[in-house]
């Protein structure tokens, strides 16, 4: 019997690579953000401090996500195995989620209503990743890719046809910030600049006052921002009529809010620590927290405990701290074991046995990486 390693055991075969801390901690603190920015969502209502913390977290924290998923995608032609993973990493963890949803809210509501061509809550981004692994390939054979990327999500903007059913207006909303992520991978600008290995004293300092200079506008002009309801232009959803400026320059607001998405997250990530820290190992695990975080926090907002007279100074920093503690228990091992089966489904008997290429047999095996680009542990 031969003793050479056989394709069903590539730690055998393939090295493992070094894993880079920067990209965890990165994934962390933009699931913090989404879960804090849901917490707090409710306070928006009554509190201006509420709102200026909201909104100086959508500006970029969903971006940012989309960029560190483009920096790990790849652009060729999909291998089966790629394939698999769609189904696999993406449109059975969608199925799943949405039929708990589904029950979910026909238990609170009495009301069976199915339609899973409208994503639930935070499910869109879901559908997103599935939408740019399909269209990357095709915008990798054009020139100028990036631009015709921002091409499209402004464009977008025009059409009140295209609307959330399957994601699809939120996905080429934000298409833009996937496609950067995936040139600044093959322009090589991070490896070559090391750009996750250190940064200097002067280039953080640059990071940190952006920061605080798009905090001070918003606290300058907070009844502005709330008047306009700039909150939803954010959400890269609703055409521009939708959003009741329908006048010909609309698409131009959003230009400049996707230039002003990709400085804040520049300036958050030369923030990021480059070693590990304690958010590293949870950074691993963002699809656990991005997936069940919505329904930790659905019961507490439909409760009415959040809002109203509970929207002061107090409860708002309440809130910040829990999204944390919420982002930690829900990227813990415990959770993840637990939770595995809804989250990384790896249902075989849905693919065909082995199938025969010139290179020999090819055996599919569970994802080793998530959406996002994250390595599983």
């Amino acid at each position: 019997m031969s003793t050479t390693a056989t394709p069903t055991s590539p730690s055998r075969t393939r090295p493992q690579r070094e894993r880079v801390p920067f990209w965890d901690n990165a994934r962390f603190v933009c699931i913090a953000l989404v879960v804090a920015g849901h917490a707090i969502q409710r306070l928006t209502y009554e509190s201006d401090n509420a709102l200026v913390v909201y909104l100086f977290i959508y500006a970029f924290h969903m971006p940012a996500f989309a960029i560190i998923s483009g920096y790990f995608s790849k652009s060729g032609p999909p291998t089966a195995r790629q394939m698999q993973r769609v189904i696999t990493d993406i449109l059975l963890p969608y199925v799943i989620m949405e039929t708990i949803w589904t029950l979910l809210q026909f238990a609170a509501s009495g009301t069976l209503a199915v339609n899973p061509t409208t994503p639930s809550w935070t499910l869109w981004f879901l559908l997103a990743l599935g939408i740019f692994r399909l269209v990357l390939p095709y915008l990798a054979l054009v020139r100028w890719p990036l631009l015709w990327a921002i091409v499209f999500s402004v464009g977008v903007g025009y059409l009140s046809n295209v609307d959330s059913t399957f994601s699809l207006s939120r996905a080429i909303g934000i298409l833009p910030f996937f496609v950067l992520g995936w040139k600044l991978k093959e322009w090589g600008i991070v490896d070559r600049w090391r750009l996750v290995d250190r940064q200097t004293v002067p280039v953080r300092a640059a990071g940190a006052a952006v920061l605080v200079g798009w905090g001070s506008v918003l606290v300058a002009f907070i009844d502005v921002w709330r008047e306009m309801d700039l909150r939803f232009w954010f959400f890269y959803d609703d055409s521009y009529e939708g959003l009741g400026e329908d006048q010909w320059w609309a698409g131009a607001v959003r230009l400049l809010l996707i230039a002003l998405a990709i400085l804040l997250t520049a300036a958050v990530f030369v923030l990021v620590p480059r070693h590990e820290t304690w958010m590293t190992a949870f950074g691993q695990s963002t699809m656990y927290v991005y997936l069940l975080h919505s329904f930790v926090l659905w019961p507490i907002r439909e409760s009415g405990v959040i809002g109203g007279d509970n929207s002061s100074f107090t409860w708002l920093l309440g809130l910040l701290f829990a999204s944390v503690a919420i982002t930690v228990l829900l990227a813990s091992p415990v959770v993840r074991r637990v939770t595995r089966p809804l989250i990384e489904p790896k249902p075989s008997w849905i693919f065909r046995p082995a199938q025969e290429t010139k290179t020999g047999p090819l055996r599919i095996g569970p994802s080793r990486t998530d959406p996002t680009g994250a390595r599983r542990r």
